[in-house]
């Protein structure tokens, strides 16, 4: 027990000290050193934890109840000074709703001081993972990150000591989320995260990123809600309060548990930015860069996906299960499409994170031991390779001074560490027979024994087909060599390397090591909920291995690009291209030579599909609340 209160208060803790240390290498060095020593507690964790299964502590809950308690009245407190401050009176209202519904629902219930507050399983070991080493390794990244940051825009306020005790409170927020089986824990650590996710994205707070943070809050607050209706509906059925307890209200079964099951729910699609609510994790994307990968890769969103996981067997064979696989099957498919006809990178990487937690969202609502497998393995190898893509893009984006995909052209020759890493993070996300597209497979195989799963396997079949066109176009444009630039990778700091090479080798490791991952922790975690569980098969496994070997030597090829290599001119209309990309035309004109991706903005153009994927989720979470009302929802 000791270790899991230390991961949640140690980084809570740093973080009170990074709110008074002043810009300084004694700063940077501490960061460093911090986040060191939590991917060191992470690992012990798994070490400790890895075969015990499910572990259980009781600790007296009746002061750190009360402290949580007074803490979300202060944090209430001031977001409604702030709402009242900006005229966000939609805002203030579910501040007060929220507030109010919590403290009506904890006078309802006595008597759960003494009991398993904290527990650890296997999936949860998965999620300590990463937040632990990816989430720290994103801070040490960020000290360098954020120096070229102000350096690029000196006219900004330097707030970088709020900025690294916001994503220490984060991490902290994010162990207590997985390691709390009180549910009322889980809501306060649930809410931290909301309240440093909206001071992130509002970091440079000026007009437009003032406005985005303020959408995210808004969105994230309309799910807070529905998660602190749970109480009420827990308090008024059991006041005795046994309930709030996750692994008591799971153990009750779909009977007793799907209309909070269906509150959480809600609530995790809004948290995990879901069509109709994905379009607070677009407007995030105005944050540093750091608070991007943060948000997408190991904190904010996976908390959406991880309760809507956890509560996946009260799902299975239900039709409310049904319904939110629909909302995340349409996400897949729609914010694929969307991906399409973005050039901006980090706006490809938004839609494709909401994408892929759409297809987690599917697999947890499907709620089979075989969907269950898919939606964790999906939520390891997105976690990792979309850490690795937001921070090359950082990079990159201070390096060129943009973020257009159309800008990388030729990188491979101007950075090609950096480009190298890109397309090792590329490669695991849309090619055989990387992490994700074994779990894509996976989640086929569930699909198929669902009822009515030709549906859901039409949308992953189609919203695949899509992720391939716009993965496979940037990757285009990074190994395209068109002229001969200057190298610019030299000046990119050592914090950032020191982050981005782990994490290179992380996504290279959980691919080849992935069925000692399943086997490990994934397969004892879905064995022990439903007494069965899948696995690949020594064949697949073996077949997966000879091709991850071929694969890897396409980015590995990469290492030996001379520098000192023979460009040749580009042969245009019948005549060469000069060196700067020009040709003469016939009439003796020299024109440019462009060479660009479709976007295709017609048929994918991000207002259009998502008009309709809006609506459509809007249509299914209205049918859940019809199916609940009239009682059909088993």
């Amino acid at each position: 027990m000791e270790l899991l209160v230390f991961l949640i208060l140690f980084p809570a803790l740093a973080a009170l000290l990074f709110g008074v240390l002043p810009n300084s290498r004694l700063r940077d060095t501490i960061v460093v050193l911090v986040s060191a020593i939590i991917i060191a507690a992470s690992l012990y964790l798994f070490v400790l934890f890895a075969g015990a299964g499910t572990v259980y502590f009781d600790i007296d809950g009746g002061m750190i109840s009360q402290i949580m308690t007074g803490l979300e009245v202060i944090i209430s407190a001031g977001l409604l000074y702030l709402a009242a401050k900006y005229r966000q009176y939609l805002i203030a209202g579910l501040v007060v709703v929220q507030l109010g519904v919590v403290l009506y629902a904890e006078s309802l219930m006595h008597g759960t001081e003494a009991l398993n507050n904290l527990f650890i399983d296997p999936f949860s070991v998965i999620m300590a993972m990463i937040i632990g080493i990816i989430g720290s390794l994103i801070c040490i990244y960020s000290v360098g990150y954020m120096r070229d940051y102000h350096a690029h825009h000196a006219e900004m306020p330097d707030k970088r000591r709020w900025f690294f005790a916001l994503l220490f409170v984060f991490l902290a927020a994010m162990f207590g989320v997985v390691f709390s089986n009180n549910l009322f824990w889980l809501f306060f650590f649930w809410e931290v995260t909301t309240l440093c996710s909206f001071l992130l994205i509002g970091y440079s707070w000026d007009e437009q990123a003032r406005k985005n943070a303020f959408w995210a809050l808004l969105l994230n607050l309309v799910g807070g809600l529905g998660f602190a209706f749970t109480f009420v509906w827990v308090g008024l059925t059991d006041p005795s309060g046994s309930l709030i307890m996750m692994d008591s209200l799971l153990a009750a079964g779909p009977a007793v548990a799907m209309i909070p099951a269906a509150l959480i729910g809600f609530a995790g699609l809004t948290k995990a930015a879901q069509m109709p609510f994905s379009s607070w994790l677009v407007g995030a994307m105005i944050a540093p860069t750091p608070v991007s990968a943060l948000l997408h890769s190991s904190t904010m969103v996976k908390a959406g996906v991880y309760v809507i996981v956890r509560f996946a067997p009260v799902y299975d064979a239900s039709m409310v299960g049904y319904i939110i696989s629909l909302v995340g099957g349409v996400t897949f498919l729609l914010a694929s499409g969307i991906a399409i006809s973005q050039s901006n990178a980090k706006k490809v990487l938004a839609y494709s994170t909401i994408a892929n937690l759409g297809l987690v969202v599917a697999c947890a609502g499907i709620g089979t031991y075989a969907a269950v497998w898919a939606a964790i393995l999906l939520i390891v190898f997105h976690a990792v390779a979309k850490s690795l893509l937001f921070l090359s893009v950082g990079t990159v984006e201070h390096k060129i001074g943009s973020r257009d995909i159309e800008d990388m052209s030729g990188l491979i020759s101007r950075m090609p560490r950096i480009a190298l890493m890109m397309v090792i993070g590329i490669a695991g996300m849309f090619l055989a027979p990387f992490g994700m597209l074994i779990s894509k497979w996976a989640a086929l195989l569930a699909f198929l024994d669902a009822q009515f799963g030709f549906i859901l396997i039409l949308l992953l079949a189609f919203g695949s087909a899509v992720t391939v066109f716009f993965w496979t176009k940037w990757l285009g444009k990074l190994v395209a060599v068109a002229w001969k630039p200057e190298p610019l990778e030299v000046k990119i700091s050592t914090y950032e390397f020191s982050a981005l090479v782990p994490l290179t080798v992380l996504m290279v490791a959980v691919c080849i090591g992935f069925p000692l991952l399943s086997s490990e922790l994934v397969v004892p975690y879905v064995f022990a909920i439903y007494g069965m569980a899948a696995t690949l098969g020594q064949a697949n496994v073996t077949i997966m291995l000879m091709m991850i070997f071929m694969v890897l030597i396409m980015p590995l090829s990469l290492f030996h690009f001379r520098k000192d290599r023979k460009v040749l001119s580009h042969y245009v209309g019948g005549r060469p291209s000069t060196p700067d990309m020009h040709f003469k035309g016939s009439i003796g004109v020299q024109r440019p030579v462009a060479l660009g991706n479709y976007y295709l903005a017609d048929y994918f153009g991000e207002k259009r599909l998502s008009h309709i994927g809006n609506g459509l989720c809007i249509a299914f979470i209205a049918m859940i609340a019809v199916t609940l009302l009239m009682g059909a929802a088993i």
